[in-house]
């Protein structure tokens, strides 16, 4: 199918016009994409966004003794969307402990399961089964070794991909109900997919065959394609519909040869990628069939096949129109022909199972028309305002603003997010070990990333994902070891303020702020006071406030950082303007005030039955927003200095924070709480107690309010 693809030429490119106004509107048109955020800068902040997040993921994941990597894919991590095109999230997770042969020369020994990728004539493209072979010698297996295993009319066992549903599904825990199935992805979230693939050892002849392939066109440069050779491929959970052995096939996808080919991509021809998905979420989608789909992956196909016979020089700024028409006719093309070929592997149809051919016919005379429309349609996209934004031609007037700052901005608050849940999750599960607990743990995993990063084997990416951990972790270690220095009388060792010093730039504020905690519960007041004035004068309307627990709706970073975000790298925008929630966890806990050991404990009853798999990752732990705890521990401190002025300063300020909407705050029962804390001590206790009827309000379970309560009715 691909090799009579690519040798019919295609009359319909070779014969269209190119109306004399197409230069000056394409030039226009790459200014307006520019100001949505699709433009070299955000570029390539969404790439180093996503490669740092898959870093931080695969890191983690092996911190925990899992042996696997993370990979980013599709239109976030290859730059090519825009906030208007509102993209899901995709990623695909390596799992290492599996290893795929493709000749029985692969096997090893002692690998915890052994496939041979295996097929036959009635196998469809694309796909293979995988025969259970032994671990103990390179033979197949005879007897059914996984729940899901299959044992065919030949007596061989093959492993199913139902395999992946059922372990998708315990991950997810008490989120099971909503796990989605789409295809090899898995979701609790519309906007979030997972996959979890098997990587081959060594390349499948379907994608030999496509590297081995006579390549006459203009496009892949020989310095990308020899590059892209290095990349492996990988088996997903996707059989092939309706055929008698879906349940045992697997198929191969060469997702990380089609992301160095993105990566590849000037400006233009990633903005021409962009235009294309935008005529297919506004003006070909609403008119297909239900059931039927043209993906943006059709899309892509479209802009390969059309880039390997279109000169370098076309895609320029003034010749932005004419690639995006040389890509309509392409799909035209496909729809005639009634497939759409897989760029990499021949004999696959993209179109099929998913385009019937009434809606191919509908979509080609609409394109068609389009087309000969000379792309008025432009001028009616309503995604990120393009049509508008291109009819407004006087280049002095901006009734639009640029959203290249505040996508960079919220990139970077995302990718602070998820460092945050990687260092969380690492933090329970040393918590929660019983061979090392906290304090070893933290330190095994300090000394293994501190030697990978010196010894060369970490990317740029995740080398500043493993120093993220590090500081962090080091910052954690100096609180752990204060905790107990203060339950045992003893004073704090000179080792453990030099790891305080060492780390108090893990972000804006709260490691600054576990500084003066502990200070303040060692009673060294003076020292404690000047650190949160030091604190409060950092904490200016530039710096966003980042939780790892929960993510508020509609949550935007601060205009100062988006600023901050465009011009600078992600991991120096994290550390000069974020804050992150203080953290306590019950070994730091003589570091924190008392009060906040009731957040540590928060369970009542059968509370603890009543918390996600998320909730019972932090809930053992007191977690604070920043401010209300800066202003809370200044309470505290001029209590103990007998400074009553500035007492009640902080005292104002808290209520204001707690009498204001609460929507900026992401954890207000805690605050809730904090402010009745304060009106115990003030005499306020009526006051008090309707402040922690507020909280249980916020959260009637899993809240310390309910423990203040009782403590305050006298029920306990």
């Amino acid at each position: 199918m691909q090799t009579r693809h690519r040798s019919e030429v295609c009359l319909l490119q070779a014969m269209f016009r190119i109306p004399p106004f197409f230069p000056s509107l394409s030039v226009l048109l790459c200014r307006r994409l520019d100001a949505v955020g699709a433009n070299t800068l955000v570029f390539d902040r969404r790439r180093e966004a996503f490669l740092h997040r898959e870093a931080m993921r695969t890191i983690t994941h092996q911190a925990l003794g899992l042996n696997g990597v993370v990979f980013h894919f599709g239109s976030q991590s290859e730059g090519t969307t825009t906030p208007g095109l509102q993209s899901d999230t995709d990623m695909l997770v390596s799992v290492n402990e599996i290893n795929i042969m493709l000749h029985w020369s692969d096997w090893k020994r002692g690998m915890m399961i052994n496939l041979l990728m295996v097929k036959d004539e009635s196998t469809p493209a694309q796909h293979y089964l995988l025969q259970s072979v032994r671990s103990d010698e390179p033979l197949p297996e005879t007897r059914v070794v996984h729940p899901t295993d299959v044992i065919d009319s030949q007596g061989r066992v093959f492993f199913s991909n139902l395999s992946v549903t059922s372990a998708c599904a315990e991950s997810f825990g008490d989120d099971h109900l909503r796990h989605l199935r789409r295809g090899p992805s898995n979701s609790y979230d519309e906007d979030f997919d997972y996959v979890l693939a098997l990587p081959c050892n060594s390349l499948p002849p379907e994608i030999l065959a496509w590297f081995d392939a006579m390549r006459p066109g203009y496009w892949p440069p020989p310095e990308v394609f020899e590059i892209a050779r290095q990349c492996p491929c990988f088996l997903v959970a996707d059989g092939y519909r309706g055929s008698p052995t879906e349940h045992i096939e697997w198929r191969i996808t060469p997702n990380l040869i089609e992301r160095h080919l993105m990566f590849s991509l000037n400006d233009v021809q990633k903005k021409c990628l962009i235009v294309l998905k935008m005529l297919k979420k506004q003006e070909f989608t609403p008119h297909l069939h239900e059931g039927c789909k043209f993906t943006t992956f059709n899309c892509k196909t479209a802009l390969f096949f059309t880039l390997e016979r279109t000169p370098s020089d076309v895609w320029r700024d003034h010749g932005l129109l004419e690639c995006i028409v040389r890509c309509l006719h392409t799909i035209r093309e496909f729809l005639i022909q009634g497939e759409c070929p897989h760029y990499i592997v021949e004999n696959v149809d993209l179109f099929d199972k998913k385009l019937c051919r009434e809606c191919q016919v509908k979509l080609e005379k609409q394109i068609r028309v389009i087309i000969q429309d000379d792309m008025h349609v432009l001028f009616n996209l309503q995604i990120d305002d393009l049509g508008e934004r291109l009819m407004q031609l006087h280049p002095h007037v901006e009734r639009f603003p640029d959203q290249s700052a505040s996508v960079c901005g919220k990139l970077t608050l995302d990718m602070s997010r998820f460092y945050l849940h990687g260092l969380t999750q690492i933090c329970k599960h040393m918590s929660d070990s019983r061979d090392t607990g906290f304090y070893q743990g933290a330190i095994d995993i300090i000394n293994v990333l501190t030697f990978r990063q010196a010894n060369g084997t970490l990317s740029r990416y995740e080398s500043n994902s493993a120093q993220f951990l590090i500081t962090n972790l080091i910052s954690s270690l100096a609180s752990v070891a204060s905790s107990n220095c203060i339950q045992n009388g003893q004073p704090v060792p000179r080792d453990v303020w030099q790891m305080y010093s060492e780390t108090l730039d893990t972000d804006v504020a709260s490691s600054r702020l576990k500084l003066a905690s502990m200070l303040y519960c060692q009673g060294d007041l003076h020292r404690s006071a000047l650190v949160l004035n030091d604190v409060q004068q950092r904490l200016d309307n530039s710096v966003t406030y980042v939780c790892a627990c929960r993510e508020l709706p509609n949550e935007q970073p601060s205009e100062e950082l988006c600023e901050y975000a465009l011009r600078n790298e992600h991991p120096e925008t994290l550390t000069r303007k974020m804050a992150f929630c203080v953290r306590f966890m019950r070994e730091e806990m003589y570091c924190a005030p008392a009060i906040l050991w009731f957040e540590m404990y928060r369970d009542v009853g059968d509370d603890v039955d009543h918390r996600n798999r998320f909730q019972r990752i932090w809930m053992d732990w007191a977690e604070l927003d920043v401010r209300p705890f800066m202003l809370y521990l200044q309470y505290l401190t001029f209590v103990g200095l007998r400074e009553r002025q500035r007492q009640l300063q902080a005292l104002l300020g808290l209520r204001n924070i707690c009498f204001n909407p609460f929507g900026s705050l992401h954890h207000p029962e805690t605050v809730a709480n904090l402010l009745g804390h304060c009106e115990e001590m003030e005499g306020h206790m009526e006051r008090a107690l309707d402040l922690y009827n507020v909280s249980r309000n916020f959260r009637p379970r899993n809240n310390a309010a309910n423990l203040h309560i009782l403590r305050l009715t006298g029920l306990q």
